[in-house]
């Protein structure tokens, strides 16, 4: 009995002491987390590229380096300085040096060369006008492909293009002559040039493979590779719109061009997004994921493959219920990995060909940039949850638990005590099963109570998953005390396509029913304040704050950031019109009904709830006239409230002292109304 309360106190005196040694996170330890990803295989299969970032509070900026790790574990090492931003590594076929972009040299990013063994950098060529934001090596080590912003007229012509940019920045009339729309896009006006895919010799002069007016690559919905080269180094397959109006299509097909150049052939014709293309090793095929209808960015992402000799193209993987995220082909080309979202997850599937047989490798937190090596037997991936950032793992394809490779956090993470994750699910609109995730406080105390926060994601076709970020990080919420839940109501993604479809014309219906009844699931917690829990969202999560502000007083206190405020005038000045057309069915003056039902602007007289508004100028999805007017109507109605204005940010806060601000801000507000 003596050894049993011996034993006893000395596991409570040792939970005492980490208690002690370990404290909730704050904003300056998320900024001092290494943030890795974009892994790549050597040919050999020993060793892993990646990329770590780190954030510099006083620069205001992040840096990034390349580092290596055995691929069977070990210690990592630097391998480029953390002055620059180091990006998109790419081993050579020998193995003996890594390609990457680079700004170090000046403004605009080019390739260079580090030597593996000796780590000595140098450029691989000569400088592109144009810059250089994604490369790949041709299969014999002779070349690279990369993509670069053209003026149409000049191709790689150095001095033409420098020619251009001397008159723009000479002349003092900075107006713009606009003819057409998508005229700007994210946080950038459409400058002259166009991404195009050069060919570029490390010894020579480069080549433009996709001349012309048009991107080519054209911007991934998908987000993933837009280019490809075929094992024997002949051909390209790339990505590219040749709609006539791109402000209302989503269509993206894929073409090919040799490798020494000439016209492009036009290999889908479908009137979806067709993307991320991938040649098979053996040559036979061309994996990429594509979308059936036109105009419906979240249509559901499907596994498609083109046969190179018969021009066949058919659908496998019918049995995946959710969008592919991700796709990567097997050594011996029998097989493709996959990842897509599945009830906030991100697992691995094994796709075997050709019956297109689904088998899941490993489903715990997120997985993403898989890599497969040579003998086909593991697979390497970045992975992280809401718990833990990004590491690298490697799993066997045969399955079972990950092995952690990637240590660079490991100390400052022993220093960080994290919130306790769950998730719980519950019965949303329609009788609906409708999951949410959970973040408690950190030390967390079951007699104590709480106040409670309800973050609400945006999209509206996104999702919450156990996966670690940096905007938005549940964790710095619980380390603020609040409870936090994340739900993913109507719309959410991982849920089959059905779920996801049901957000379309009904922005405020079945989805806020599905917030709602998880509000009544959260305050009926007994550690948590029923009367004191606020709603935070972004995007859509800000339009539905919004919605909310007009429908309900349950809330004590809302953020909207970038939130769809007045429908009708959002679509007159966001750039992706595709967006609202279908979401609304159609255009304002043609099909009001939808326009004038769900738009938070109708309800201004039932505001009563304290709101912080942030946006940002340069957001041009929901331009930031939509927060100016919310604000105004907040403070004429004589609702509590604040703007916090970013002239220098768009739909994201993405600089570091403004990402501090936002959370100082954010949570003080929170604080303010929730906590007293």
């Amino acid at each position: 009995m003596k050894r049993l309360i011996l034993a006893a106190s000395m596991m409570t005196l040792a939970a005492a002491l980490s208690a002690q040694t370990t404290h909730p996170m704050t904003f300056n330890d998320m900024a001092s987390i290494r943030r890795i990803g974009s892994p790549q295989l050597s040919p050999d299969g020993k060793w892993l590229v990646y990329v770590g970032t780190s954030v510099d509070l006083a620069a205001n900026k992040s840096k990034s380096s390349l580092f290596l790790v055995p691929a069977a574990g070990g210690a990592s090492r630097a391998l480029t300085d953390a002055g620059h931003q180091d990006q998109s590594p790419m081993w050579s076929p020998d193995g003996k040096s890594i390609a990457f972009v680079s700004n170090r040299d000046g403004d605009t990013s080019q390739i260079y060369l580090v030597d593996v063994s000796g780590g000595a950098v140098k450029k691989a060529a000569g400088d592109l006008a144009g810059g250089v934001s994604a490369i790949k090596w041709l299969p014999d080590g002779s070349a690279l492909l990369a993509t670069s912003d053209i003026y149409p007229d000049c191709g790689v012509d150095p001095q033409c293009a420098k020619n251009h940019t001397d008159m723009a920045e000479a002349s003092p009339v900075k107006a713009r002559v606009i003819d057409s729309l998508l005229y700007r896009h994210w946080k950038s006006w459409q400058a002259p040039t166009r991404s195009h895919i050069l060919y570029v010799p490390l010894r020579g002069a480069p080549l433009d493979l996709t001349p012309g007016k048009f991107d080519a690559p054209f911007f991934s919905l998908g987000g993933g590779d837009e280019f490809d080269i075929s094992p024997d180094g002949k051909e390209v397959v790339y990505t590219r719109n040749i709609e006539d109006r791109p402000e209302i299509s989503t269509n993206s097909d894929l073409f090919l061009v040799p490798i020494a150049g000439g016209q492009s052939r036009r290999v889908t014709t479908n009137k979806g997004a067709d993307t991320s293309p991938h040649y098979s090793p053996d040559g036979k095929w061309i994996a990429y994921i594509s979308q059936a209808r036109a105009g419906y960015e979240s249509d559901l992402w499907e596994l498609t493959l083109y046969n190179r000799s018969t021009g066949a193209i058919t659908r496998t993987a019918k049995d995946v219920a959710n969008g592919v995220s991700s796709i990567n082909w097997a050594p011996d080309s029998k097989s493709i990995f996959i990842t897509a979202e599945e009830k906030s997850k991100e697992p691995i599937y094994e796709i075997s060909l050709p019956g297109g047989s689904v088998r899941k490798i490993y489903g715990e937190g997120a997985s993403d940039s898989v890599q497969v090596s040579p003998d086909g037997r593991t697979l390497y991936f970045a992975g992280s949850s809401l718990t833990h950032p990004a590491d690298l793992f490697s799993v066997a394809r045969s399955g079972g638990s990950a092995t952690r490779l990637t240590h660079d956090n490991d100390t400052l993470l022993s220093t960080i005590k994290m919130g306790e994750t769950s998730d719980i699910w519950y019965t949303g609109a329609e009788n609906a099963n409708v999951q949410a995730l959970m973040v408690k406080p950190p030390n967390f105390d079951a007699n104590t109570k709480y106040p409670g926060l309800v973050l609400i994601h945006g999209g509206p076709q996104g999702a919450w998953n156990d996966q670690w970020g940096y905007r938005w990080n549940a964790q710095m919420f619980a380390a603020a005390g609040y409870v936090v839940m994340m739900p993913n109501p109507r719309g959410s993604t991982g849920y089959g396509q059905k779920f996801v479809e049901e957000i379309s014309g009904d922005w405020g219906g079945k989805a806020y029913t599905d917030i709602m009844n998880g509000l009544d699931k959260l305050a009926a917690l007994p550690y948590v304040y029923p009367g004191r829990i606020g709603a935070a969202g972004a995007s859509f999560g800000g339009y539905m704050v919004d919605w909310i502000l007009g429908h309900t007083d349950r809330f004590k206190a809302l953020v909207t950031h970038d939130g769809v405020y007045n429908l009708e005038a959002m679509y007159g000045a966001t750039e992706e019109l595709w967006f609202p057309e279908w979401e609304f069915h159609g255009n304002p003056w043609d099909n009001p009904e939808l326009y004038q039902k769900w738009s938070p602007n109708r309800f201004v007289k039932n505001f009563k709830t304290p709101t912080l508004v942030v946006h940002g100028e340069l957001d041009y999805r929901v331009p930031v006239s939509q927060g100016m007017e919310l604000f105004t109507a907040l403070q004429r109605r004589g609702v509590p409230s604040r703007f916090l204005y970013f002239p220098d940010e768009g739909h994201w806060v993405l600089k570091p002292q403004n990402s501090r601000l936002w959370y100082q801000t954010v949570t003080g507000w929170l604080d303010q109304y929730l906590k007293h």
